[in-house]
């Protein structure tokens, strides 16, 4: 059973927002009454996503954000507070592990620099420029939830992309540090810990003490729970493992 809240008059920006979690989490808060930001590197796939959203009675806009450029963050902030007034809701969901972004074989320790730079700077740059973005809207409005997106790869580490678990394991310290800041101002920051969610069929390969893969809304209700302000008021600073079990294997 799916969670219902109400949203209505905040605004959610989601990073990574053409496709996965943060797609659906962006169609998660306007399905909820948010308005909503899709930025995504893919500027043409943001702007399609969030038609169809408008087309299905939401608010949405769509923009060319590159999560390494803080350029483009500041952009799409200040974009966003000129068309609304506000941000409520930053859903850090850009990123993804460079071995398999870039198709890798090799070691990773025989891996181009570049391929592992890339890793460090969507993952974990990445999610720190776009927080460092969006905090001091949310300071000025005394409201604010800040979602990280870990992995479990960080809590298991992985020798074939060792970037990718040491951003995702960074997430701790990030969440934190934000939770720290946003406190006396009313903003929170959470960090969600996925297992294999099914946004991606080859999750359903990765092995949990339930023997399955979770299915992307399970995931997307907990980060809706989290930024709800009557549900997940209390909670800030910590850090959510939602793996089926996977780290008990």
């Amino acid at each position: 059973m799916e969670l219902k809240l109400d949203f209505t008059g905040y605004v959610a920006m989601c990073s990574g927002g053409a496709s996965g979690m943060g797609l659906l989490c962006g169609q998660k808060f306007a399905q909820s009454g948010a308005k909503v930001v899709l930025c995504d590197v893919n500027e043409e796939a943001a702007k399609a996503k969030a038609q169809e959203i408008c087309d299905n009675g939401g608010e949405a806009i769509g923009l060319g954000v590159d999560v390494r450029k803080f350029s483009d963050i500041e952009k799409a902030v200040k974009t966003t507070v000129e068309k609304w007034g506000r941000i409520d809701y930053l859903i850090n969901a850009a990123g993804g592990a460079s071995s398999r972004i870039f198709s890798c074989k090799d070691a990773w320790y025989e891996r181009d620099p570049a391929i592992i730079e890339w890793g460090l700077d969507v993952n974990l740059k990445g999610a720190v420029l776009f927080s460092r973005g969006v905090i001091g809207e949310m300071i000025k409005n005394k409201h604010g939830v800040i979602i990280t997106f870990g992995s479990v790869t960080g809590e298991e580490g992985s020798a074939q992309c060792v970037d990718y678990a040491a951003a995702k394991s960074a997430m701790h310290g990030v969440t934190k540090g934000l939770a720290q800041i946003g406190a006396p101002h009313g903003v929170r920051a959470c960090c969600v810990i996925p297992g294999p969610v099914l946004t991606r069929p080859a999750m359903a390969n990765m092995k949990t003490a339930l023997g399955r893969a979770a299915e992307p809304w399970e995931l997307c209700d907990f980060i809706m729970y989290l930024c709800d302000d009557k549900q997940g008021g209390f909670i800030t600073g910590s850090a959510h493992l939602i793996d089926g079990g996977r780290l008990l294997l």
